[in-house]
């Protein structure tokens, strides 16, 4: 699928994030999870995660950080909103149409998305087409999970994993040769390992660890390789890699699959956790407001999730106005 249409291109003007207030360092699980905070940091990364409480729902995230993007974004307006999450308020209604009579947007098309930690490709890519297809020329996009009540409580190889966040890019319809216009934009799916990762409830989630790593390590790889080729990027063009935050082993072997030395690596998974959906586009905008990722910067991005879910997309770094940035850390009320 390709994000340009006859040289008109969906570009991203506009980007927010939201995180939890409440962190939850690794410390405060060792006692509970038989576990210590050097084997939690050497097998994944990660030193601590925010996870939001009972009355910070799905909702109050996604609609935090889309207003973020539409503050930083020129239009601040948006006619489409995309939500990909696996973790709605509800299974009915969706997510999005409440998000944006939230943002006083009643009356556009909105709706919701799940494809694991892939969501946001995903979403990228279905609102790329309502622009390409004249149905809007300004579309939200918002990647939120609420990940952090889904493993047993009491299995220490999942519980320190996931996090809670919201994060949300603002497209506007462009060219295809200006900053922000997304390339080629590559997903595959396989429903064979559906079984590697899933959660029937809440505490209950399930994942193959051995299996899904080396599924992730593949597919991310052989995505990013696909969408540099389809933008016409060799893979030694690439400024920064932009990972989904799953596992700092699986970024590192990604990278080292893909050629990309460690100074052109981006991460975040140590503050965050696995943030699923939102977990690319929080990285952006971590990225962008601590000056990791510049104004020029040729941006690969990949992700892997449930489903099998999987993709890759490639796009010059625009040059957002600083002043306007979401913070590194942007917290709830």
């Amino acid at each position: 699928m390709t994000a340009a249409t006859a040289g008109r291109a969906a570009v991203l003007c506009g980007i927010g994030a939201a995180l939890p207030p409440r962190i939850v360092p690794n410390t405060d699980l060792t006692a509970r999870l038989a576990t210590t905070d050097e084997w939690i940091r050497r097998r994944t990364g990660i030193t601590q995660r925010h996870v939001a409480g009972p009355d910070l729902s799905t909702t109050d995230l996604a609609a935090q950080a889309a207003a973020q993007a539409l503050a930083t974004g020129e239009p601040a307006t948006a006619q489409a909103l995309v939500v990909a999450t696996t973790t709605p308020d509800r299974c009915c209604p969706a997510t999005a149409p409440a998000v944006a009579t939230r943002l006083g947007l009643t009356g556009i098309p909105a709706y919701d998305l799940a494809a694991g930690c892939t969501g946001f490709l995903y979403a990228l890519a279905t609102a790329a087409g309502l622009i390409a297809a004249d149905t809007a020329r300004t579309v939200l996009v918002v990647g939120v999970d609420r990940l952090a009540t889904l493993p047993d409580p009491a299995d220490r190889t999942t519980v320190p994993l996931f996090g809670d966040g919201a994060a949300a890019v603002l497209l506007r319809r462009g060219s295809t040769d200006e900053a922000g216009a997304l390339g080629p934009i590559v997903l595959g799916s396989d429903g064979t390992g559906a079984d590697l990762i899933r959660a029937d409830r809440p505490g209950a989630l399930h994942m193959d660890g051995t299996d899904v790593f080396r599924h992730a390590v593949d597919r991310m790889s052989t995505a990013s390789r696909q969408a540099a080729t389809a933008a016409g990027w060799d893979l030694a063009d690439v400024d920064r890699l932009a990972p989904h935050q799953a596992n700092s082993r699986i970024t590192a072997f990604v990278a080292r699959q893909l050629g990309v030395p460690d100074d052109r690596q981006l991460g975040n998974i140590a503050e965050t956790g696995n943030t699923g959906a939102a977990s690319i586009p929080l990285l952006l905008a971590h990225s962008a407001a601590d000056g990791r990722l510049k104004p020029g910067h040729r941006t690969l991005l990949t992700a892997f999730g449930a489903g099998l879910t999987w993709g890759a997309t490639t796009l010059t770094w625009p040059d957002l106005c600083p002043s306007r940035l979401p913070e590194g850390a942007a917290h709830d009320r």
